[in-house]
């Protein structure tokens, strides 16, 4: 078939087949729904919308809510539905993308199937930033870095210190270093002080997480209003529906509910750590995230016995470097008592 651009010949799905389990701990997603009288409110919302008609251009009411909530220019906010879709715009429009290896694989398969150029840098021993190569990487032509900080899928936090010299190098070079913060609130860390101070460094956060709404699907940038710009129009126009602008408005009027859902899940990431850090054969690694990246001697092995006590949780073991792994997502007292029980029966 002719009818394709040759580049998309092997493109392929992002990686990620659905299996049934009774405790799902695969996606890194929130173990609590949305709060029952906030989910009521939204509902009211959708109910009251005009369905019949188009939504805003570019969701500006929620923009300047979204916008009053994180302290930002308005016009430098872009929503989407999905941060992997502000992952696709970014890659559409950038010269050249880098980013670490292993990393949130749809920096990789944004870029590819853009035809953007891609190139990844290993991750340095310990997981830790790879500092030299990324600043070489940067040299010459512009391009875009991504760095999700906490890192994905190993849940390490990267120091200030370090991001600041890769945003430093952006500005020189004319790079734009993306800095994706999808797990921020179970690390306590921002980079929008950073991004503030320097129009070469935009902010990637989502909803999925410690806002409950991974079923809802948003997204958004906090950039300068330049790249912001840029970004905005490598998305389609009316793409927040209705619908999702109800439920982000809602939210947005009421947040308390995500730092506390944040601090409970810190609390349990710790217990869970430090239990499993007395495993025979298991070793866990330290998290920022909701998530927790544990080595084992076999992650097909350590998968299957998982599932076979009704836990689903996501092997890691095809990334260089990961061999033996498995990521757990951090979920309620409870199901984290599932998992370390059966945890306790492997070897």
């Amino acid at each position: 078939m002719n009818a394709f651009k040759p580049h998309l010949a092997s493109v392929a799905d992002y990686p990620y087949a659905k299996v049934d389990a009774r405790l799902k701990l695969d996606q890194n997603e929130s173990p609590d729904d949305l709060p029952p009288d906030l989910k009521a409110r939204a509902l009211e919302r959708i109910a009251a919308a005009a369905w019949n008609r188009y939504p805003e251009l570019h969701a500006e009411d929620v923009r300047a809510a979204l916008a009053r909530h994180e302290g930002w220019d308005p016009q430098g906010v872009v929503l989407a539905p999905g941060s992997n879709l502000l992952v696709l715009a970014l890659t559409q429009a950038a010269r050249t993308v880098v980013d670490t290896v292993p990393a949130f694989p749809y920096y990789k398969g944004g870029s590819l199937a853009t035809g953007t150029p891609w190139r990844g840098i290993p991750l340095a021993p310990g997981f830790a930033i790879p500092m030299d190569a990324l600043l070489a990487a940067m040299d010459g032509a512009g391009g875009v870095l991504f760095l999700p900080n906490p890192h994905a899928p190993t849940g390490q936090l990267f120091a200030t210190g370090d991001v600041e010299r890769l945003a430093e190098r952006a500005r020189q070079q004319g790079w734009v270093l993306v800095v994706d913060e999808a797990y921020h609130a179970f690390a306590g860390s921002d980079a929008r002080p950073l991004a503030r101070a320097n129009d070469h460094v935009a902010v990637l956060r989502t909803f999925s997480k410690s806002w409950c709404l991974g079923g809802v699907r948003a997204g958004y940038l906090l950039a300068s209003p330049k790249v912001a710009a840029v970004v905005r129009a490598c998305l389609p126009p009316f793409c927040i529906p209705v619908h999702t602008g109800a439920i982000l408005q809602t939210v947005l009027e009421a947040p308390g509910y995500v730092g506390e859902l944040a601090q409970r899940i810190q609390a349990e990431r710790a217990r869970v750590l430090e239990a499993l850090s007395t495993h025979p054969t298991w070793r866990p690694y330290p998290s920022a995230a909701n998530y927790v990246l544990v080595r084992t001697p076999d992650a097909k092995a350590a998968w299957d016995h998982l599932l076979s006590r009704g836990i689903l949780v996501r092997r890691q073991d095809h990334y260089a470097g990961l061999e033996g792994c498995i990521r757990i997502t951090i979920g309620t007292r409870a199901e984290n008592d599932a998992l370390l029980a059966a945890a306790a029966e492997a070897r």
